[in-house]
């Protein structure tokens, strides 16, 4: 889930910056509307100075249709980068894995109908041919992995965009309604009975994460890429016409002149230098996305575990464990779906 920029306030920002920055150490104060003085040292020098070394500085907000260069150490504006740095900065290292568990929804207490299970099976995996309930479904939790995180997309045209994902465990799979929804969920409130949550393992949820902040910006990107092909494609027209040009002005001049042997090294060092110049180009061009994990939080929701005997085409039936997330309609496997 892509979430919506915040429309830029001078007054708000400035309430951000000034507990920020306090909560680092810093002393601050307002001397006037768009103005905070700054002492810091430590950490919250570290904005300004890599070596955390004292800095004095006075923050101006800028209003939002001000026009004219900006001073990025000492203005705040729309995609500061002290703006950035500060939110870096207030980040907790290592980041902290927090936990909720929701409460489930009294309208799905009782057990769906096998028939119906069997339809959503099928319709999340039509290849099966074969599916059966090994026995009764017993009430279980569901985990799920929920991140913020920032994507950089470092392009001719710099952005970012701020998105909140949902993948299931183990399986992976993106879980839109609940990235979208989970700020609307509910929690539970008791103090015992905790679930039994499941080991951190950080190189597979990495893998995850990766692959469904992909998949969230395959749209953008296709955007981008095409602007950038489009810009690409006519830079280097304009370089294959000009040492085009060039290389046979160099012919020309060797069939003229009787020196042949530095004509031809003038044309190998042209190639080489029109190659270079093609190369620069696509480098120039490529697109690259920066992920940065700002929040994450492992979900425990009620399921229904299941256990199956499932068969693909030409292949024996075998045993698996799957969960049923009622709120989202969806299977979730335990394992691999065998085939």
């Amino acid at each position: 889930m892509k979430l919506d920029r915040l429309p830029y306030s001078p007054g708000i920002l400035m309430d951000f910056y000034e507990e920020g920055l306090a909560a680092l150490g810093a002393v601050c104060e307002r001397p006037w509307h768009d103005r905070l003085e700054v002492l810091a040292e430590g950490r919250a020098a570290k904005l300004w100075n890599p070596d955390g070394t004292f800095q004095s500085a006075e923050l101006q907000f800028v209003a939002p249709d001000a026009t004219g260069a900006r001073d990025a150490g000492r203005e705040v504006f729309p995609g500061c980068p002290l703006t950035f740095g500060l939110s870096e900065a207030l980040r907790p290292e290592p980041l902290a894995l927090e936990r909720v568990e929701l409460a489930g929804d009294e309208t799905r207490l009782h057990p769906p109908d096998p028939a119906a299970l069997e339809r959503l099976w099928r319709g999340q995996f039509p290849d099966t041919v074969r599916w059966r309930l090994d026995a009764p479904l017993t009430p279980d939790r569901h985990f799920s992995l929920v991140a913020l995180a920032r994507c950089e997309i470092q392009a001719i045209d710099q952005q970012w965009t701020l998105h909140r994902v949902a993948v299931s465990l183990p399986d992976g799979e993106r879980d839109e309604d609940l990235a979208r929804h989970i700020g609307f969920a509910r929690a539970v409130s008791r103090a015992s009975g905790s679930p039994d949550w499941p080991a951190p393992v950080p190189a597979q949820w990495v893998v995850m994460l990766h692959r469904a902040l992909e998949q969230e910006l395959s749209g953008e990107l296709a955007v981008i890429r095409q602007r950038q092909a489009a810009r690409l494609g006519r830079e280097m027209e304009r370089i294959d016409d000009y040492f085009e040009r060039y290389e046979r002005e160099l012919t020309a001049r060797a069939t003229r002149s009787r020196a042949a042997l530095d004509a031809d090294n003038r044309l190998a060092a042209a190639k080489a230098e029109h190659a270079r110049h093609r190369a620069d180009q696509v480098a120039r061009h490529e697109i690259v996305v920066v992920p940065h994990i700002d929040g994450l939080l492992l979900v425990a929701e009620p399921a229904w575990r299941a256990t199956l005997q499932l068969a693909r085409a030409h292949q024996q039936p075998s045993g698996i464990a799957a969960h049923f997330v009622a709120r989202a309609r969806r299977w979730a496997p335990l394992a691999p779906v065998p085939g």
